[in-house]
């Protein structure tokens, strides 16, 4: 493939993930505190169940894509590669965050019902509620960094 179609497959990816993490706490996360526990089960179970495959497979693609991107990169001494390679950075720092902290809490919500619902759950809620945040504000900065990469002439020379 060429370099151009690999670098928009990598920007594309990106587009998409950082999408389904700014789409989520634009419309929800933001309020997420004023939901009832039915509520935030019916909707933390539908959000669950829409975007597991799919971000499965998009997130680990787009982290293969931006490698082979920045590896093809011309000018690997640019100020415009480090941004590339800090979003890089920042993008695996959001699968990191999703693996290691969100997952586990998903697992959870995916099991209650109303009757099963911790105790705990409003902290659970909020705990979640924050590393979503950190994740998609990551998803927004990866996603300025690598288009700033992209655009950049030293990146097409």
């Amino acid at each position: 493939m060429q370099k151009r179609n690999i670098d928009f497959l990598a920007l594309f990816l990106l587009m998409l993930t950082t999408g389904v993490f700014w789409g989520t706490w634009f419309t929800l996360t933001r309020k997420l505190e004023t939901f009832s526990a039915p509520e935030f089960i019916h909707i933390g179970q539908t959000i669950i169940s829409n975007v597991a495959v799919p971000m499965r497979i998009i997130l680990p693609s787009c982290i293969v894509f931006m490698f082979i991107s920045l590896w093809m990169a011309n000018n690997k001494k640019s100020g415009a590669f480090k941004t590339g390679i800090l979003s890089f950075v920042l993008v695996i720092a959001v699968l990191l965050v999703t693996l290691i902290l969100l997952v586990p809490i998903d697992n959870q919500i995916r099991d209650w019902t109303e009757a099963t619902v911790p105790s705990n759950w409003t902290d659970l809620r909020s705990t979640w509620n924050t590393f979503h945040t950190l994740r998609t504000w990551m998803s927004l900065t990866a996603f300025g960094f690598y288009s700033y990469f992209l655009i950049t002439p030293s990146n097409n020379e």
